[in-house]
């Protein structure tokens, strides 16, 4: 097949580099598109539209092919990729960066952390800044700064009808509004402009790990800490194994237990007199948090989410941790078989929720703490179906408890009412309007779909 006017590459099936061309983050999708088109620009991204609506063929965007229901890749269609299209450009006047639709995470915080800037950008710097920031943006920076969208200025999209266009507050603002957590139901978007804040390059951030058996007691006392935290105090709640990493000791890797990971976005001076609660809950087995880089702590768990690897996952919003609640997540969290698979329960509030309901589409900004349960296991193990049961077995249990979910923490397996949940009735109903002034035919399918009106 050939493209006319197009100056990136076209990979065909029987290409040497097919395989790893169609390969994503999730090693459990194997999916064989009938072209792989690898943009150098808008420009092409334009013409890739166009041609797959001329050819009538299913189409899916790659931004940085991290999303764990593998909507980056289709089959026997057209994959529209933008991994080449990588760039990164600071304004530190302005305080803003202009940032390319197939970048990854690491390319922005090496460039921003130049000038001692940031702004919140997921936890793993393999995530694809697109694909996260479309969905919504949760990181380790969103207490103090908000989610991605909240610093979302500006970004130039490729329609369904193949037009380029810019939104923002300004221009097509019903777009621009949709784009803030409405996923890639909307258009490719090929750059980004974010507002950036001083951060680090030095920050207080690390983990401090503590026995599973003491489960109940560390949650307990991190619910007390955390729901007077100051917004500088980013947390993550991670249930599993002590991943093999050079500063965990020897003695403690694949030991179970509860990890909290810290990142202080504040004054160095300020983080010991926060983190005095915590580090006050029973005695951990290992305390790591101090002072790093942040450019450093955004890439400290790459390691434990490989590429190639297999991973399934069920997820949802909790309120906050209540004994009740506390004791489902006790008696789920380390039931798994896989020493890979893991919970993840990422604590919310502060900036997230000064922002009023429906300003964005990001839906449920009140819930307390989001959680992933997560199956992970690598090619050729025999963890798979075990703990996909587990994470369904789990999810069950906290069903009482739900409170809405992220988008992009949902599987491939949902059903049209999780994306629904994901944004309650009124934020939905506005996306579905929105969906069917942009792509009333439902080109941009491919994802947590959003289905125009018919």
């Amino acid at each position: 097949m050939e493209m006319s006017g197009f100056r990136g590459r076209l990979i065909h099936a029987g290409d040497a580099d097919y395989d790893t061309a169609r390969a994503v983050w999730n090693g459990a999708i194997d999916r064989r598109p009938r072209l792989i088109a690898r943009c150098l620009g808008s420009a092409d991204v334009v013409r890739a539209v166009r041609f797959a609506r001329d050819h009538d063929l299913e189409i899916a965007i790659r931004g940085g092919g991290h999303n764990v229901a593998g909507t980056a890749v289709c089959d026997d269609g057209i994959v529209i990729d933008l991994s080449a299209m990588r760039a990164v450009r600071v304004d530190p006047k302005r305080r803003t960066a202009w940032v390319q639709g197939g970048a990854l995470w690491g390319d922005v915080d090496h460039e921003t952390q130049a000038r001692g800037l940031a702004t919140t950008g997921g936890i793993v710097s393999h995530t694809g800044v697109a694909g996260l920031t479309l969905g919504g943006g949760i990181g380790w920076l969103m207490r103090k700064h908000g989610l991605t969208v909240d610093n979302l200025l500006a970004a130039d999209v490729v329609t369904a009808g193949g037009e380029l266009v810019r939104a923002s507050e300004d221009e097509h603002p019903d777009l621009f509004w949709a784009l803030r957590g409405g996923g890639g139901n909307y258009g490719v978007v090929t750059s980004f402009e974010f507002r950036l804040h001083s951060v680090g390059p030095t920050v207080v951030a690390g983990p401090i790990l503590w026995d599973a058996a003491h489960v109940v007691e560390v949650l307990r006392c991190y619910r007390d800490v955390v729901r007077d935290a100051p917004d500088e105090l980013g947390t993550v709640v991670r249930f599993g194994t002590a991943p093999p990493r050079p500063v965990i000791p020897e003695e403690l890797r694949w030991r179970p237990v509860v990890m909290v990971g810290i990142c202080y976005a504040g004054p160095i001076e300020n983080a010991e007199r926060a983190l005095r609660p915590l580090r006050a809950c029973k005695i951990p087995l290992l305390d790591l948090v101090g002072p790093m880089p942040y450019v450093e702590f955004q890439s400290a768990l790459d390691s434990t989410v490989v590429h190639g690897w297999h991973y399934y996952w069920k997820s949802t919003h909790l309120p906050e941790l209540r004994d009740d609640l506390i004791g489902v997540l006790a008696d789920h969290a380390f039931s798994c078989s896989s020493p890979r698979s893991y919970m993840a329960m990422f604590h919310l509030k502060g900036a997230v929720s000064r922002v009023g309901d429906g300003e964005t589409a990001f839906g449920n900004r009140q819930a307390s703490h989001s959680i992933t349960l997560d199956a992970v296991w690598r090619p050729g193990e025999y963890f798979g179906d075990r703990d996909s049961a587990w994470t369904r077995e789990c999810f069950a249990a906290l069903g009482r408890f739900r409170k809405g979910v992220y988008v992009n923490f949902l599987g491939g397996d949902e059903s049209p009412d999780r994306v629904r949940e994901a944004y309650g009735d009124s934020v939905y109903n506005r996306l579905v309007d929105v969906k069917t002034t942009y792509d009333p035919d439902n080109f941009f399918h491919y994802n947590q779909n959003i289905r125009p009106r018919s």
